[in-house]
């Protein structure tokens, strides 16, 4: 189902505060690697969203995402602060570590060693 106006406003909303809760609270940078919010998507109903977590070079992701949920309530009282009037509830908070990072340097590597070996073109001539 395609997401609505409201849901596409109220995530970009939440991404951006988030970023900025995340930079304030240095939960941008964990054990030496970067997190940024990649993506947030809302609920239809508005009362749940979904936070992606771009984590590079996180040694311990098990660990970050611990140390993200432990911070959970920290996080959501000051969303709640900023958003209180936007939205009549504050959604409830999930968080989701978004691998699309680790999927496109794999398939640079795929890309790296199919070139470097011979292209099946050639063994023909």
């Amino acid at each position: 189902m395609e997401e609505g106006k409201r849901q596409r406003q109220v995530a970009g909303v939440i991404q951006q505060e988030m970023n900025d809760i995340f930079n304030r609270l240095g939960l941008n940078m964990i054990n030496g690697g970067m997190v940024s919010i990649s993506s947030v998507k809302v609920t239809p109903d508005l009362l749940e969203a979904r936070i992606y977590l771009s984590l590079f070079k996180v040694n311990d992701v098990a660990a970050t995402m611990k140390k993200i949920d432990s911070k959970a309530w920290e996080i959501k009282k000051e969303l709640a602060e900023r958003i209180k009037h936007q939205l009549r509830r504050i959604p409830v908070l999930h968080y989701f570590q978004d691998d699309t990072l680790e999927h496109v340097f794999k398939m640079e590597e795929l890309f790296k060693q199919i070139n470097t070996g011979k292209n099946p073109a050639e063994n023909k001539e």
